[in-house]
Order: C-alpha cells, then structure tokens, then sequence
C-alpha cells in the first residue's frame, strides 16, 4: 500500500500574491486568504506543517458587505476593566479601521493556537492600493 505524501517544514516553498479587495465581499475573501495562508489549494498540502504563502490584501477600505451588516453587526473589543467594552459597527470600522476588519475575519478563519499564529504572520493588509512588498514579485490573484 502506498502511503501519502507528508510535506516536510525544509521543503516548503511559498510563494506571495496579491487580492485586490475592491468590491469582494468581507466573508468570501477573508474564506479565500484563510485557504491560502494555511496552503490547501497547493497538492502538498499538510495539515501539521505551516505549508501556506504570504498574502497581500490591498484596497481594504473598499471592501464590501451584504445587506444590512453595515448598521448591524458590531464588532466588540473589551479593556479587561469594569465598563472596559467598545463597541464599533462595520460601518464605522469599513472607514476607520478596514485593515483591522478584514484581519479579523481572516484570523477567525484559521486554526487556533501556535500553528495558526504562525500562519497569521504571512498575512499583510493594506488600506490603499501601494503595498511595499513589490521586491518579491507577488502574483495577482483574482
């Protein structure tokens, strides 16, 4: 019986890409980075080995959101002091903090604990269209 094919940390190769965010909906790209960054639309994808590439998510301020969840989904944040909640709409976040959006969305998407951190590393966004990442030649990705 042949056994399958296990990917060694040494033998990773990533590779870098570029999403534009423009008008994308927040939850099928933040589904699309996750399954980049953690490597399984590559063949050798395994499961235990951080096998993912770096991803560059430009124009997050342009970012898109269906229906309603513009006014109504908030995003919490807590201080860990007494009366230490804030609370922010997607509104609110889409103009003031998009690279914060969509990292969250992303990191929700990834597996919990060191290996998911390490693959949260690989991830970079950006508000604007300029990215200084041009010296590694990343490919678009549509």
């Amino acid at each position: 019986m042949k056994n399958s094919y296990m990917q060694k940390k040494e033998e990773v190769v990533r590779d870098w890409y570029v999403i534009d965010a423009t008008d994308m909906n927040l939850g099928r790209l933040a589904a699309k980075v996750a399954t980049v960054l953690r490597g399984k639309n590559k063949p050798t994808f395994t499961p235990h080995i951080d096998c993912g590439d770096n991803v560059i998510v430009i124009n997050a301020s342009k970012v898109n959101l269906t229906g309603n969840k513009l006014d109504n989904k908030i995003y919490y944040n807590h201080s860990g002091y007494t009366g230490g909640l804030r609370e922010r709409t997607a509104r609110e976040m889409r103009e003031n903090y998009p690279v914060e959006m969509i990292e969250r969305a992303v990191k929700g998407m990834l597996p919990k604990g060191r290996l998911g951190r390490a693959m949260y590393k690989k991830l970079f966004v950006y508000a604007e269209s300029s990215h200084p990442h041009m010296a590694q030649k990343p490919k678009e990705m549509k």
